[in-house]
């Protein structure tokens, strides 16, 4: 790789490749970016916003953009390039095995269109479990008949972009370079350096920043996991554990976390099978991951739990009560309901009976079959309890004292703790808490 590379390819243009393409963009690269979906590829030469990031919307060139170039063939854009980012999903299958076809599709498609003898630089950015890209890749150059460091080198740098966090986009997050060509690896930390104001740095291996990304994550779930399996005992001990939490970070060296109905997002829930499956490949077990992992998978039955005995208490009939979710996206001010806690919450209270509608300020679709969907919570009346279980501020922001006045019964459950519970029973509400008593 020549260190004044100046043109990239962003295989993959979904919440991470668009921005980055963008990044790459602004910071004064000649870039294509490649997308399978004819939809995606279509309204971002539209200078549209296909994600739903409402981040991005601002960001997206305008037809025409010099040194701009978007296409559905990877064939066509990669020969023009000096490294090629692959940024495509690594998802879990039904029974929560790593899905690795879109990367081996994304490498396969790549691969063959590279011109012999250029020693592309080809870098891997999806979450994956140390050794994946070593594994899927190589044996693909190898069929092909490409040399790895004369035709083509393999890099890995995971991505740190943080969907609805303008904060940490992909201009402003460290990143960290594996490869086992080192002059590959600081050529790389200094087209990266170009990207971001924040640190970049070579690590080694290509397994040393795998297994850095997918650890990061790991570790987050593992903390989640803990507050929320306490803020299932405590409340059993008639204690908050917001209570408790909050007294507990009043020393320096104390990890505040929040519980909450569940945890949802391409990361979290996804990124501990990928280490849980590659500690199994080498005969290792990883009790603690799988544990936490179960606890926060369990959190949205455990909450539909406590949901219908709030109904019971209420006396409520168990043939006729109605649950109203208040967001159904994973994250706050983000329209995207893939992997949201929301769906397992809502058919777990279906599968007990309970009717279940929805509103989401952020989504036009993408709800679970048998939830009545509201287009405005204006629409939402007649129902016996509202559960908070996206962030999102016009939820937050909500006029709590208008949608009292539509509720049958007028029950609020705040599967964040984020509101303030106070006020609402000040205005009328019968208040309860994930955690709470």
């Amino acid at each position: 790789m020549h260190p004044d590379a100046t043109s990239v390819a962003v295989i993959g243009l979904g919440y991470v490749g668009l921005p980055t393409a963008i990044g790459f963009l602004d910071a004064g690269f000649e870039v294509w970016g490649v997308d399978v979906s004819e939809r995606t590829v279509a309204m971002v030469r539209a200078g549209q916003n296909p994600t739903g990031d409402p981040d991005v919307d601002d960001l997206v060139p305008p037809p025409g953009t010099p040194r701009w170039h978007v296409t559905t063939s990877t064939t066509e854009a990669v020969p023009h390039c000096d490294v090629v980012l692959v940024t495509v999903p690594t998802p879990v299958t039904h029974d929560l095995k790593p899905d690795l076809s879109y990367v081996e599709a994304a490498g396969r498609a790549v691969f063959g269109a590279v011109p012999k003898g250029k020693n592309t630089v080809v870098v891997l950015e999806s979450t994956v479990y140390p050794g994946v890209t070593a594994e899927t890749w190589y044996p693909i150059l190898d069929e092909l008949g490409l040399v790895h460091g004369v035709d083509v080198t393999v890099a890995y740098c995971p991505e740190r972009f943080n969907p609805g966090d303008a904060a940490h986009g992909v201009r402003s997050v460290a990143r960290v370079i594996g490869c086992s060509d080192a002059s590959v690896g600081e050529a790389l930390v200094g087209l990266y350096s170009r990207l971001t104001s924040e640190d970049v740095r070579y690590v080694g291996a290509l397994e040393v920043a795998e297994a850095a990304k997918v650890i990061e994550n790991v570790q987050r779930d593992l903390n989640i996991a803990l507050v929320n399996e306490l803020a299932r005992i405590f409340p059993a001990m008639g204690v908050d554990v917001e209570d408790v939490l909050s007294a507990a970070a009043t020393k320096w060296n104390f990890h505040r976390y929040t519980p909450g109905v569940g945890v949802g997002g391409h990361c979290i829930p996804v990124d501990p099978y990928y280490m849980i499956q590659r500690a199994s490949n080498v005969g290792v077990p990883a009790n603690l991951i799988t544990a936490a992992r179960a606890v926060n998978r369990s959190m949205p039955v455990h909450v539909a739990s406590v949901i219908r005995d709030l109904l019971y208490r209420a006396g409520i009939p168990a043939d006729d009560n109605r649950v109203l979710l208040l967001g159904w996206s994973y994250k706050a001010e983000v329209g995207d309901p893939r992997e949201t806690p929301a769906e397992p919450l809502a058919q777990a209270l279906m599968d007990m009976g309970v009717h279940v509608g929805a509103w989401d300020p952020h989504l036009d679709g993408g709800f679970s079959e048998g939830v009545q969907v509201h287009g405005s919570l204006e629409e939402a009346e007649g129902y016996d309890l509202a559960i908070l279980v996206t962030a999102h501020k016009a939820c937050l922001e909500a006029d709590w004292s208008a949608l009292k006045a539509r509720m049958r019964t007028p029950i609020l459950y705040d599967g964040r703790r984020v509101l303030d519970l106070d006020d609402l029973s000040s205005k009328g509400w019968m208040v309860h808490a994930v955690g709470r008593p």
